[in-house]
């Protein structure tokens, strides 16, 4: 029997298919996502620049079954349910589909209404991602978002009687935020019976509004290190006892109900990403290549509309596929293949960084599986930097 090899692999974790729609009605101060703000949209000519990357995606890809497609943005609910139609019947012409495909769109309460709803499921979408990111008014309006608490409770009552799966954000330690409200609000988001949540601890990332408040020492009401743990381990404790315990970082579900799409991230499985700064994995012959579209709205535009998007494609060497296999890997709770990992790294785990790591209870093993335990998960980044470090 021949051994497994990197040509292989990715069909473990499967491949997707992202669309990235970049248009938002407007920029939240948090997003370094790749988004913009734009009062006129040509959707005659995005509809055909998305067909036309289709078909060429399909052709680099070949003969592959597709797992999931997900509509990230951006807000792709903006995108008019015609488009979704015609984008979802192209992709169903180019590429064998799994009978349980997974059809994932992003949406905001904003975007969000009974009659689109239904549109977009009449269109093929079986599954919502809301961004609600808070529930009071206050955050909302500190977040930069357009909706109000109300309008963030009426689409979660819209979509969960309109979609089976669905899924919704929030963002938690936020500015002067105290523990029993972020108890009373996840208590509150908790009933509303979703089997999928994301909730994540609040990011002052570099090149947005925030980061730029936070250099000037503007952005107050943060909280501490010992504070955002507590916030962390409250937020495991009340999940875990409304049986949807994380199974990833940010992300906790009921046993069945975990995003397909991010688990192929997750798990080194190939995904194709089709718009402006799409990113992708493609295992193509012995070979895993990342993509990158133009960041550029206007010019990934032109170049689909003339049938080639020149995509920066790179090759990647066997430390950075080790250090990805691990960056995205250990982010699950159920960890990762330690056989898989040689695969990807052309080389085993170094023992002393494991056997240091098990030493003081970061990691267990079993069998082929390394995770980080119970204890590690919050200290995740240290352990990965004590595995890269020793690569």
């Amino acid at each position: 029997m021949a051994e497994p090899s990197l040509e292989q692999d990715w069909q473990i974790a499967g491949f997707g298919l992202y669309i990235h729609w970049p248009f938002c009605q407007s920029k939240c101060p948090y997003c370094d996502f790749n988004s913009h703000v734009s009062t006129q949209i040509d959707q005659n000519a995005w509809r055909t620049a998305y067909l036309n990357e289709i078909e060429r995606m399909a052709v680099l890809t070949g003969d592959r079954v597709l797992s999931t497609i997900y509509f990230g943005g951006g807000t792709p609910s903006l995108m008019p349910p015609q488009t979704t139609a015609a984008i979802l019947d192209k992709i169903q012409k180019s590429w064998r589909l799994k009978n349980d495909l997974e059809i994932t769109l992003e949406a905001n309460p904003t975007s969000v209404e009974a009659a689109r709803l239904r549109a977009f499921k009449d269109a093929g979408i079986n599954r919502v991602s809301l961004g609600i990111q808070a529930l009071n008014d206050m955050d909302l309006r500190r977040l930069g978002r357009m909706h109000s608490g109300a309008e963030a409770r009426k689409a979660l009552e819209l979509t969960a009687s309109t979609f089976a799966r669905y899924s919704f954000d929030l963002i938690y330690a936020r500015q002067f935020q105290t523990l029993d409200e972020w108890q009373a609000e996840l208590a509150e988001a908790l009933g509303f019976g979703s089997n999928h949540m994301s909730l994540y601890q609040l990011t002052v990332e570099d090149g947005t509004v925030f980061g730029e408040r936070h250099r000037k020492g503007q952005l107050l009401g943060l909280p501490d290190d010992d504070l955002g743990a507590d916030f962390y381990e409250l937020t495991q404790d009340m999940t875990r006892a409304a049986g949807i315990p994380a199974y990833e970082v940010s992300n906790h579900a009921a046993s069945g109900a975990e995003s397909r799409h991010n688990m192929i991230y997750w798990g080194s499985g190939d995904y194709a990403g089709i718009g402006p700064g799409a990113h992708g994995r493609l295992t193509l012959g012995a070979q895993r290549h990342s993509t990158a579209a133009p960041n550029s709205p206007n010019i990934w535009l032109q170049q689909a509309l003339h049938g080639s998007v020149n995509d920066q494609r790179t090759v990647l060497g066997t430390s950075e596929l080790a250090t990805e296999f691990l960056l995205m890997g250990l982010r699950l709770n159920q960890g990762i293949s330690l056989s898989r990992f040689e695969i990807h790294a052309g080389r085993e785990l170094p023992e002393d960084a494991i056997h240091e790591l098990l030493d003081i209870g970061m990691v267990e093993i079993d069998g082929d599986i390394m995770a980080a335990t119970a204890k590690g998960r919050p200290l995740l980044n240290a352990i990965l930097l004590r595995l890269i470090s020793a690569l």
